[in-house]
């Protein structure tokens, strides 16, 4: 067989089975190891000035049955939508005593913009107290009600 004996190849699509999918499956968007300065902590310290805080979130929302090449993104969420709700928190001007308070305003944010969010989890990082070998901070999961 030489090579002008072959033909070329080309790949066919997978063909799902139709049944693929059900009501509980979710999409879960995510964003990590974004870095904002916020004006938060409760030693003295920590609260004349921000600290740096690496927050990573994922959001779940309902899949539909199937993603079809030309499927809108209106069917799923903008993943910009986490960025923002995570780099908005500097510009509301609060001293957060506690980095839970912080999370507890990114998931709010989300929740409130999209009432297809089921779930919003946020991971606080303190950069300031953890070191090179350690990580220092919290991890806040929110249901929608």
């Amino acid at each position: 067989m030489t090579v002008t004996d072959l033909k070329p190849f080309a790949p066919r699509p997978a063909v799902l089975a139709p049944e693929t999918g059900t009501a509980r499956d979710i999409v879960r968007l995510e964003v990590s190891d974004i870095v904002v300065d916020v004006l938060t902590g409760i030693y003295s310290e920590e609260t004349h000035m921000p600290q740096p805080l690496r927050i990573s979130v994922k959001c779940d929302i309902a899949a539909p049955r199937r993603f079809e090449p030309d499927t809108p993104l209106s069917a799923s969420k903008n993943y910009m939508d986490l960025r923002r709700a995570i780099e908005g928190v500097p510009d509301q001007g609060y001293h957060y005593t506690l980095v839970e308070s912080v999370a507890d305003h990114i998931a709010d944010t989300l929740f409130g913009g999209d009432e297809r969010v089921l779930r919003v989890e946020v991971q606080i990082v303190k950069l300031a107290l953890s070191t090179a070998a350690e990580l220092i901070g919290m991890t806040l999961v929110r249901d929608r009600p």
